[in-house]
C-alpha cells in the first residue's frame, strides 16, 4: 500500500529484482484503491489488472526493474493505492524494503484480483515493489532525497505516512513528486544494511524521471561507525572526513551534469546516542562536514538542521 505525492492521469508501477540471484516471475498485478491503508481491503470496483508489453505477467532477470505498461487511471495526490502481484515462485534473493512503516499482506495462491485478504499474514515491508512512475501537466520539477534512517522514517508511525519527508510532500501539495530514497544505516561510503549513497546514486537518484532536485542527509553513520568498536586515531578521522566530503563533491557534481539542483543537509547532533556512544573527536568530525556543506558553491543550496 502506497502513497503517491503527485495525482495523474496515466502511471506505470516499477518491480524491482535488483538483488535477486535468479529471475523473478511474475503470473499477474493489479492496482486498486485501498479501502484502509492498515487492513488489505480494496476497493473491487477500482482494480484494473497491469499489463507487461500486453501480456498480465512478466520474467524480471536478476539485477533488473521491469515497468508495467502504461494504465490509464485517474488518481490524486495522497491517495492510497493497493499494488498486488503474484509471484510464480519464491525468489532467491528478495529485494525488499524492510523499514516501509507501512504494512503489507501475504498470502498463498493467484489473489491479486481479491477484494479481501482474509487469513494474510500482516508484515510491515515493502517486497518487490521500487516505484509508481506518474505522467502529470501539473506537477513540476520532482525531488529525490537521498539518506539513512532519518529520511526512511526512524520515530514515525506505522502506516501513519508521517515521515519528514511526507510533510515536506504536503507542504508542495502535490506541485511536486517527493521520493524518499532513505535507508535505515544507510552510509555514504560503505555499504551496510544496504547499498552505501555512491554505490546506489545512478539508480536511486540519477536515474529517476523528471527530477529537477536533490537532498542529501546522509553522514551520521560514516561518523559514528568509525569510532564504534574501538577508538580511531587523529589520521584516522582526518581521513573520514576527506573521503565524505570528496563523496558529497563527486554526488554534486553527477547531479549537476544532469541539470539536478543539488541540496545539502546538515549532519545533526547525536552526542547523546547510545548506540555510537560518541566523543570530542567524532563531534568534531560532524562539525568539520557540516562546515564543508555550508560552504558556498559547494552545494547549490544549504538546509541548515544544526542550529
Amino acid at each position: 500500500i502506497v502513497r503517491p505525492s503527485i495525482g495523474g492521469a496515466q502511471l506505470r508501477v516499477r518491480f524491482s529484482n535488483v538483488f535477486g540471484k535468479t529471475p523473478l516471475r511474475i503470473g499477474g498485478a493489479t492496482l486498486a484503491r485501498s479501502a484502509g491503508k492498515s487492513r488489505s481491503d480494496i476497493g473491487p470496483a477500482t482494480l484494473p489488472p497491469l499489463r507487461f508489453a500486453g501480456k498480465a505477467g512478466a520474467v524480471i532477470p536478476p539485477g533488473g526493474e521491469w515497468l508495467s505498461d502504461p494504465l490509464g487511471w485517474t488518481f490524486g495526490a495522497f491517495d492510497d493505492l493497493t499494488v498486488s502481484v503474484h509471484v510464480l515462485a519464491d525468489p532467491d534473493g528478495q529485494t525488499s524494503h524492510p523499514g516501509s512503516r507501512a504494512t503489507s499482506y501475504i498470502v498463498r495462491g493467484d489473489a491479486p484480483a481479491a477484494a479481501s485478504l482474509p487469513g494474510a499474514t500482516p508484515v510491515d515491508h515493502w517486497y518487490l515493489l521500487s516505484g509508481i512512475e506518474v505522467a502529470s501537466c501539473a506537477a513540476r520539477g520532482g525531488i529525490v532525497v537521498l539518506g539513512d534512517s532519518i529520511t526512511d522514517g526512524r520515530g514515525s508511525t506505522t502506516n501513519g505516512n508521517d515521515r519528514w519527508t511526507d510533510f515536506l510532500a504536503r507542504r508542495l501539495a502535490g506541485r511536486a513528486a517527493v521520493i524518499n530514497q532513505g535507508i535505515g544505516g544507510n552510509r555514504v561510503l560503505l555499504d551496510g544494511l544496504g547499498p552505501s549513497a555512491m554505490a546506489r546514486l545512478d539508480r536511486d537518484l540519477l536515474a529517476q524521471p523528471g527530477i529537477a532536485h536533490a537532498i542529501i542527509l546522509e553522514g551520521i553513520n560514516d561518523i559514528g561507525v568509525l569510532t564504534r568498536e574501538k577508538p580511531a586515531g587523529a589520521d584516522e578521522h582526518r581521513a573520514l572526513v576527506e573521503q565524505v566530503t570528496g563523496a558529497y563533491a563527486q554526488i554534486v557534481a553527477r547531479a549537476r551534469a544532469r541539470g539536478i539542483k543539488i541540496h545539502g543537509a546538515t549532519i545533526l547532533p547525536f552526542m547523546s546516542n547510545e548506540y555510537y556512544h560518541p566523543g570530542a573527536a567524532t563531534e568534531a568530525d560532524r562539525q568539520a562536514i557540516n562546515a564543508w556543506i555550508r560552504t558556498p558553491g559547494h552545494f547549490d543550496s544549504v538546509i541548515d538542521l544544526d542550529l
